[in-house]
């Protein structure tokens, strides 16, 4: 294996790579993981994130916030990812100084008494189908006096003091489950807001029997029925802990961008991460400093686990295994690597976990995966 000791150090990110101990016996049946084993007895336990039922954004999405500096670090439950400007970036946006809500396109179906939100993921929408439909509501938004900007056609951004301290749920947060305690509402308050009611009714009704809606209907997919708002915030200097970001999430390579180091897609394995070689990207610090750790955001779990298809995730689990967790072992027992972090997140907390070659030797340290499952 070629030698990665330009990046030396190491951090997954993992989104839903952690089931909740009601699910584990489904979730984890038949996963062979010797490599996470051998990393989990030996490691040593940063952070333990419980999280609670009815946070409205993600661990994932706390887990950047706070190591950029968006939310005050240390408060690891607290409920704060206001990430939408640094999507926008992403996206090719400017946020400048205003405050911003991403608002997506979404499906509500209809349930026996109530209301619910599928993955926005799996509404299979092209960009001409969303850039359409935008056309449809840009003028029902603009009327209210909000300003709308759609580098991306499926991710909107929204500035409007008609909001004001509006906050929404993450999408993934709502997914799946009955969406009334998940939609919008003012943040000191908790009272529904009234502007947002009024836009999320008017766009609902001029997408209703719209060609674009029909025509999906008649291929076999879901209405776009209704518009979805999350992660409001201003944009705020950032400080980067990494020297390279690699992920598909805008919330993440937004965050790199804004704090000035390089991004790009994560690879496919460990071994094309060591193949291709990575910089220390673009800090100044020292080898064994943060500008030699990269991040890669790693997402194969997030669609199953909201599905809640075991079967999918349980694979998903098994390539993380043979692509990169047991690759990365051999490299920290090698010394091609020096350290690696792990931040397996569920859908209410996360762990953190670091692991170093000398850490290999700690026989002593016996913990068990089972004791990092969250309740």
């Amino acid at each position: 294996m070629p030698s990665i000791m330009h990046a030396n150090r190491l951090h997954l990110l993992l989104p839903f790579a952690l089931p909740a101990a009601a699910d584990a016996s489904t979730a984890l049946h038949n996963i062979e993981s010797p490599a996470l084993d051998r990393l989990v007895a030996r490691a040593t336990l940063v952070e333990r994130v419980i999280g609670e039922d009815f946070q409205r954004t993600l661990p994932h999405e706390r887990w950047v916030a706070r190591q950029f500096g968006t939310v005050a670090s240390g408060a690891g439950a607290a409920d704060e990812a206001p990430l939408a400007p640094y999507m926008l970036r992403a996206d090719g946006g400017e946020p400048g100084t205003s405050t911003w809500a991403c608002v997506q396109p979404v499906h509500v179906r209809i349930a026996h008494d109530h209301l619910v939100l599928i993955d926005p993921a799996s509404l299979a929408l092209t960009d001409a189908e969303a850039a359409t439909l935008l056309e449809v509501a840009r003028p029902l938004i603009e009327e209210l006096g909000v300003r709308i900007e759609a580098p991306q056609p499926s991710r909107w951004y929204l500035a409007s003091d008609a909001f004001g301290t509006l906050a929404g749920a993450s999408p993934l947060r709502a997914s799946g489950r009955n969406i009334e305690i998940w939609l919008p509402h003012e943040a000191h308050t908790g009272q529904r807001s009234r502007a947002w009611m009024k836009l999320q009714n008017e766009v609902q009704m001029a997408w209703f029997e719209h060609p674009v809606n029909e025509a999906r209907e008649a291929r076999g997919l879901p209405a776009v029925n209704s518009i979805w708002f999350h992660a409001q915030g201003a944009a705020q200097p950032v400080s980067s802990p990494f020297g390279r970001v690699l992920s598909d999430a805008a919330a993440t390579r937004g965050l790199a961008l804004t704090a000035g180091v390089g991004i790009g897609t994560p690879p496919a394995s460990f071994a094309e991460l060591a193949s291709n070689g990575l910089g220390a990207g673009n800090g100044a610090n020292s080898a064994n400093g943060p500008a030699a750790t990269t991040l890669v955001e790693l997402d194969p779990f997030s669609a199953p686990y909201i599905e809640q298809d075991w079967g999918r995730w349980n694979a998903a689990f098994a390539a993380l295994e043979t692509g990169w967790l047991a690759p990365a072992l051999a490299a920290l027992q090698s010394g091609q690597l020096n350290e690696l972090g792990l931040t397996l997140c569920g859908d209410t907390g996360s762990v953190t976990l670091t692991i170093t070659r000398g850490d290999l030797r700690k026989f002593w340290r016996r913990r068990v995966l089972a004791s990092l499952l969250i309740e």
